[in-house]
């Protein structure tokens, strides 16, 4: 089995818990209080701007068989999710310009910008997110909220594309082969920062 892999599978019960947490359950169903919602958007959007840093940091000490994916990775973030929040901030009126970040924003993105610092790492500290949101959107695509403005959403992080794009990051971690406990450490981190994420306002 691969690093990653191991990871992942360490990671499953952190993972159920968040899809258990009510803010996912709530945009699962569609019933989440708009207001919740739209600062839960500002704060993502705010943890986004700093994980586009991380991918770039990254790919300043990548080796040449990954710095285009790093490259790309941190364009796509920058310029195609952060747009999709922007779309999907319409309806419920959140204001990017005006949210200043939470406790839990604060403290993950400060910890991804340092785990960056070393690249083994740092591929493992990035990989929660990006693994953990395509895994969420396939569950809740199994019963998609009927309210569009949520199921866009859900749509978005179902969608195969995003998964091979995850499973890209995880495979880069495997070729980087770090220090095992290094890595684990790092997952497990940020794992707990995804779950704590949810509750961030």
């Amino acid at each position: 089995m691969s690093l990653s892999s191991r990871l992942q599978d360490k990671g499953g019960p952190l993972l159920a818990e968040q899809l258990a947490h009510p803010t996912v359950v709530g945009i699962g169903r569609g019933d989440i209080d708009p207001a919740e919602f739209r600062r839960w958007l500002e704060q993502d959007y705010l943890y986004l701007l700093d994980y586009t840093r991380v991918f770039a940091r990254l790919a300043w000490q990548a080796p040449d068989g990954h710095l285009g994916e790093l490259v790309d990775l941190a364009h796509s973030t920058l310029h195609e999710e952060l747009n999709l929040h922007r779309e999907l901030s319409e309806p419920f009126g959140a204001d990017f310009d005006a949210a200043t970040p939470s406790p839990q924003c604060v403290a993950y993105t400060g910890f991804l910008l340092d785990a960056a610092a070393d690249y083994g790492r740092g591929l493992a500290a990035l990989l929660p997110c990006m693994w953990g949101y395509s895994q969420l959107g396939v569950a809740l695509a199994q019963n998609p909220p009927a309210d569009p403005r949520f199921r866009r959403w859900v749509d978005t992080y179902a969608d195969p594309g995003f998964a091979a794009l995850a499973q890209r990051c995880a495979q880069m971690l495997d070729e980087a082969a770090p220090d095992e406990a290094v890595a684990d450490e790092a997952f497990m981190t940020a794992m707990r920062h995804e779950l704590a994420f949810w509750d961030a306002r």
